[in-house]
């Protein structure tokens, strides 16, 4: 049965009230909340991105941004949390102990950082001052903050004292985060020199491992930071679009995919 067009505006408004709220939302999880198909939603989120007021991204929609300005931290930090613990207790199962690591800046490389306190005789260098303060407790852990300007928002330190100091170390492992993900694999952020500091820890990484939730598939940014190709394994919760599937395929990135949550 097709939908009264009151009930489908009513939808639509609550669909962009949740989507404001959050950040993004995913097309089975708006199915299950208003009780409808996924093909109904999936129309709707078009019709939304058609007119303007969602950004629609593979498996759901987000809120309209900037490819210029990135959202508000704390927004950030609320945003798909519940997915960000997931991809980040999967991103610390594929993490021994007793082995060094740079975590660089992100609300999802913080929520890695808490995923890995029950791990034992870590080495972690980190130009994250909220990665620093979660793992600091840690007895058994060595903790080394990379020198650098700290941006007030976020803790996250950058420049080119940053770049200098990590250029000091080779690691084996590096977690990073990303604001978006372009189809042909481009990694995309906002501050060029934020940037330049997380293509030093993918240089000087053994292995590199980005962690990124379903909102940062076809999400626009300004500066290009490297591309997917150069990394070895990638968390998410969502399969990502099939351009960047093949692409993983080709290169020889492993693919990641946490499960939803249980009701």
């Amino acid at each position: 049965m097709q939908d009264s067009g009151s009930s489908q505006r009513l939808r639509h408004l609550r669909i962009l009230d949740i989507i404001e709220e959050q950040g993004y939302a995913s097309i089975e999880q708006l199915a299950q909340h208003f009780g409808v198909t996924p093909q109904t939603i999936r129309r709707d989120l078009n019709q939304l991105a058609e007119s303007g007021s969602v950004r629609r991204v593979h498996g759901g929609a987000g809120r309209c941004e900037s490819s210029t300005t990135n959202a508000p931290y704390h927004s950030r930090q609320a945003h798909n949390a519940e997915a960000k613990r997931r991809i980040a207790e999967r991103v610390a199962a594929e993490i021994p102990n007793h082995c060094s690591l740079f975590i660089n800046i992100g609300t999802s490389t913080e929520m890695v950082a808490q995923a890995l306190l029950e791990h034992r005789g870590l080495e972690v260098i980190t130009n994250n001052l909220n990665v620093a303060a979660i793992l600091q407790p840690k007895e058994d852990f060595t903790v080394i903050i990379a020198g650098g300007t700290v941006r007030s928002h976020d803790g996250g330190i950058i420049g080119e004292a940053t770049i200098d100091f990590i250029d000091q170390f080779k690691v084996d492992f590096g977690i990073i985060g990303i604001s978006g993900i372009d189809d042909d694999g481009a990694l995309l952020e906002f501050d060029y020199r934020e940037v330049r500091v997380a293509q030093a820890i993918i240089h000087n990484s053994r292995k590199r491992f980005l962690v990124a939730d379903g909102s940062k598939f076809n999400r626009r940014a300004l500066v290009r930071q490297g591309n997917l190709s150069q990394l070895d394994a990638l968390f998410t919760d969502v399969t990502p679009p099939a351009p960047l599937l093949a692409l993983m395929r080709e290169h020889g990135v492993a693919l990641h995919v946490v499960e939803a949550q249980e009701e």
